[in-house]
């Protein structure tokens, strides 16, 4: 995605801290980086606003449920092999009760 115009930092590397930006996981001065981004560019914002929405939606609709711990840290766990790079297992993560019910979740 990218409006066609020229940035400082590129629409990818923007949209690939989408979500870091919007759970506030970044350093101030990177999130300004990306903030600044928005500014200029048009179809980045209405992404992050999308997200956003989205973000507050699921909260509003599923923010009282607890995670239980075991399935937390295997999402944990499977985050940092992705972010190290290393290969992911095939085995899926499933949502308690979700294998009584026939539902599986990838």
């Amino acid at each position: 995605m990218s409006c066609g115009e020229p940035h400082e930092t590129d629409c990818s590397e923007v949209l690939d801290h989408l979500y870091e930006v919007l759970d506030h996981e970044l350093p101030d001065s990177e999130c300004v980086k990306y903030e600044d981004h928005f500014q200029e560019c048009n179809p980045c914002l209405e992404k992050y606003g999308l997200e956003q929405a989205v973000k507050k939606l699921v909260k509003r609709c599923c923010g009282q449920d607890d995670v239980p711990s075991d399935l937390r840290a295997k999402v944990l766990g499977r985050i940092e092999l992705i972010r190290s790079g290393q290969a992911v297992p095939d085995d899926d993560i499933s949502l308690p009760g979700a294998v009584e019910s026939g539902v599986r979740e990838s």
